[in-house]
C-alpha cells in the first residue's frame, strides 16, 4: 500500500516523471540497443578507420574509432558496465552504511566508538588518491575489484545519519518491547531499525548511483578504473577527449549518454525523496 502512494507522489512530480522516463529508455539502450545493432563492440573494420556516423543498414550508425570498432556497440557497452559498476556501488556502499550506522547507534559503547573511530578515519581519508594508488596493482584482477574500491569510500556520512535516527529509534515502545522479550540485538536491528530507516536507504542508494557513475567515469578518465580491453564511459571519453574537435563523434556520445544517465538517476532520486517525505506538498 505504501509503495503505491509513494510511486502516485512521484508520478505527479514532473521532474521525476521525466527522468524516470529517460532513464528507463537509457536502460533500454543499453541493453537492447546492442541487439539491434549491426556489429559487435569487438568487431574491427580494417576498411573504416575514424569514419563519420553513417545511416546505412550495415554501417557504422555512430561512426568508428581509430582501430575500426563501431562506436555505437562500444559506447552502449561502455554505459552497461558504468550502469552495473553505479548499482553495484550503491548497493554495497548503503547497505554498509546501514549495518555499520545501526550497529553502532543500537549496541552503544565501546563498539560504538569503534565503528565511528573507522568511520571518521575514513572520512579524512583522500579517498579518490587511495584508489588511483591501489586500482593500478589490480590489473588483470576482477573489475568487481574496482567496485569495492568504490564502494569503501561511500558509505561514511550516511552511517552517521543511520547511526543517530536508530539513537532515537532504539528508545520507542516497540523496539523496548522486543529488547525485554529476549529477541537478539542483530534481529531487532534488522527486523525493527533499518526497516523504519528505508526511506533514507532508498535515498541513499539512488542517489549512489549517479555519484558511483560519476567516481567511476572519473577515475577511469585518467586510467585508474576499468582496464582495456574491456570499457566503460570513462575510458571511452578519455580516448575520444583528445579527438573532440576533429572527430567529435568518438566523444560527444559517451559525454552525452553520461550526462543523460546521471541526470536521469539525480531527477529519480529527487522525486523519490519528495515522495517519501510526510512533509512535502507535491
Amino acid at each position: 500500500m505504501r509503495s503505491k502512494i509513494v510511486l502516485a507522489r512521484m508520478l505527479r512530480n514532473r521532474q521525476s516523471r521525466y527522468g524516470l522516463l529517460a532513464l528507463v529508455l537509457l536502460l533500454l539502450l543499453a541493453y537492447v540497443g546492442p541487439l539491434l545493432g549491426p556489429h559487435d563492440w569487438t568487431d574491427k573494420d580494417f576498411l573504416a578507420f575514424m569514419e563519420p556516423p553513417s545511416f546505412d543498414e550495415d554501417g557504422h550508425w555512430w561512426g568508428t574509432t581509430q582501430i575500426g570498432q563501431d562506436v555505437y556497440a562500444v559506447t552502449l557497452r561502455g554505459m552497461q558496465k558504468s550502469i552495473v559498476i553505479g548499482f553495484l556501488v550503491a548497493l554495497f556502499s548503503t547497505g554498509l552504511a546501514a549495518l555499520v550506522g545501526a550497529t553502532a547507534g543500537y549496541v552503544g559503547g565501546w563498539a560504538d566508538k569503534a565503528l565511528m573511530w573507522v568511520t571518521d578515519l575514513l572520512l579524512v581519508l583522500p579517498s579518490f588518491l587511495i584508489i588511483a594508488i591501489v586500482s593500478p596493482r589490480l590489473k588483470g584482477g576482477s573489475w568487481l575489484w574496482f567496485v569495492v574500491l568504490l564502494a569503501l569510500f561511500s558509505w561514511m556520512i550516511t552511517s552517521r545519519m543511520v547511526r543517530s535516527m536508530t539513537l532515537s529509534l532504539r528508545e520507542r515502545e516497540f523496539v523496548a518491547a522486543a529488547r525485554y522479550m529476549g529477541i537478539p540485538a542483530w534481529k531487532i536491528i534488522l527486523r525493527h531499525i533499518l526497516p523504519n530507516i528505508s526511506s533514507l536507504l532508498i535515498i541513499d542508494a539512488t542517489l549512489n548511483v549517479s555519484a558511483a557513475i560519476i567516481g567511476e567515469a572519473a577515475l577511469s578518465f585518467f586510467g585508474f578504473g576499468i582496464q582495456p580491453p574491456d570499457v566503460s564511459l570513462g575510458t571511452l571519453i578519455a580516448d575520444g577527449s583528445a579527438k573532440a574537435i576533429g572527430y567529435p563523434w568518438l566523444f560527444a556520445f559517451p559525454a552525452g549518454l553520461l550526462v543523460l544517465l546521471v541526470l536521469s538517476v539525480n531527477l529519480v532520486g529527487d522525486g523519490l525523496r519528495d515522495a517519501l517525505d510526510p512533509g512535502s506538498n507535491q
